[in-house]
Parts: C-alpha cells; structure tokens; sequence
C-alpha cells in the first residue's frame, strides 16, 4: 500500500505554517523548494520542511490535514516543537533526483 504524507512547510523566519498533504513526499517538497508552482508557497517563501506525518492512505492524510488546518498556530508549533525544537528543514539531507 502507498503511504501518504501530511506535512508542515515554513519559510527561513518561520512566520508561516503551510499545511499540505501528498502521496510523494520527495517530488512534493522538491516541487515547493524549487517553486514548481506559483501560490501560497512560492509567495511566502515556504521551503523548510518542519514536521510531517505518515499515513496508510491517502484519506486517513486528507483527514488528518483538515484536523490540523481547522486548528490555530498554537497546536500547530507543539506539534513542531515536539519533534523538532529548533525547527531544523527536515529534508535539509534528502536526495532530489528525478532524472
């Protein structure tokens, strides 16, 4: 079965929290990092991937993403600070090739 990913982007100050959800999560953050689609990302430089979760399916991540986008920023930065404390880009290591 194909995972599925929900995911928190932010831009270098970490003054924005960008909720998205995907079935590829390399080919999804290479997208944001390299500005494949001009929007909310590419607008607000959201580039730093600082949280993600996985699921089993694409619906269970489509839930998930309605939950945490409905929440305020409060619960979405527990969530980060939990995990990731300094709010490191967690595909800082990830290899991008799509060739």
């Amino acid at each position: 079965m194909k995972k599925s990913y929900v995911y928190f982007l932010s831009n270098k100050n970490n003054t924005v929290i960008y909720i998205g959800v995907t079935s590829n999560i390399l080919k999804r953050i290479y997208q944001h990092k390299v500005k494949f689609f001009k929007g909310f990302t590419s607008k607000y430089n959201c580039n730093k991937l600082v949280y993600f979760e996985e699921f089993d399916s694409i619906e269970e991540a489509i839930l998930r993403e309605k939950q945490l986008k409905a929440g305020n920023r409060k619960r979405k930065e527990t969530l980060i600070n939990i995990d990731n404390p300094d709010w490191n880009d967690l595909s800082e290591d990830w290899i991008f090739d799509f060739t």
